[in-house]
């Protein structure tokens, strides 16, 4: 089941208020040209801002999935969203439809999309599913946090805290604050309060930190035997941006 940070449909309103700086997606669009793709198939899209870049700036062919519906219809309000192709779930009910099967020339996970994969199954189901609907030859990209950075011990409070004024809302207030941390695993709260009638919305996140060599473990077991480890470009030192040929 989706964080509440996703599925509630308030919080998913204000997600991107909350959070506007998505530079990190041109690195993303950076590839769909390194690697000419006209088909794009967007795992984890959320509230459907790359997906939405991707029609409107390349006009391209894109699928944008995502489990947390609240995300989606988010999504569909936005600018060229009537150009995506939106489906509420994950990777394995798109590729649980033969029309996708070897129809993508690139998929992505971006920002943490990669890490809330906490069982080693579900991770590579999710891997295998995303093969199917990639062509022989295409590619994946995703993002992992480097866990000898530590970046868990960031999610403080002191350093996360914010009041932002929200079209809408008024002034809504937020940070991350992790709560454990058990091995590869980080566990985090995402408090939201709506100051202008005090509603408190919380939302409890876990992630996973698997290593560089698990991750590539991973993906030559489920089909794509070329993996490319480059430095995250807008993090240098601080991630990994992944790309795996099928």
């Amino acid at each position: 089941m989706p964080d509440a940070l996703f599925s509630n449909p308030r919080l998913a309103r204000v997600y991107d208020p909350l959070d506007p700086d998505r530079s990190d997606l041109d690195n993303y669009m950076d590839i769909v040209d390194e690697f000419r793709a006209a088909a794009v198939l967007d795992v984890g899209c959320g509230t459907g801002t790359f997906c939405c870049r991707l029609v409107t700036e390349r006009d391209l062919r894109v699928l944008g999935v995502d489990p947390a519906g609240a995300s989606v219809d988010v999504a569909r309000a936005k600018a060229g969203a009537d150009r995506v192709t939106w489906v509420v779930g994950v990777a394995p009910d798109v590729a649980a439809d033969d029309s996708h099967h070897q129809q993508y020339d690139l998929a992505t996970m971006t920002a943490n999309v990669a890490q809330v994969f906490l069982d080693d199954e579900d991770w590579l189901t999710n891997l295998r599913a995303i093969r199917t609907c990639l062509r022989p030859g295409g590619h994946l990209a995703f993002q992992s946090r480097m866990p000898s950075d530590r970046a868990w011990e960031r999610w403080t409070k002191q350093l996360s805290h914010q009041v932002v004024a929200v079209e809408g809302e008024g002034l809504v207030e937020d940070w991350v604050q992790v709560t454990r941390v058990d091995g590869e695993l980080v566990t985090f709260e995402s408090p939201t309060i709506f100051l202008a009638d005090g509603e408190r919305i919380d939302s409890t996140s876990t992630l996973r930190f698997r290593t560089r060599e698990a991750l590539e473990r991973s993906l030559v077991a489920t089909g794509f035997p070329d993996v490319e480890v480059r430095d995250l470009p807008y993090a240098p030192g601080r991630g990994w941006l992944i790309i795996a040929r099928a």
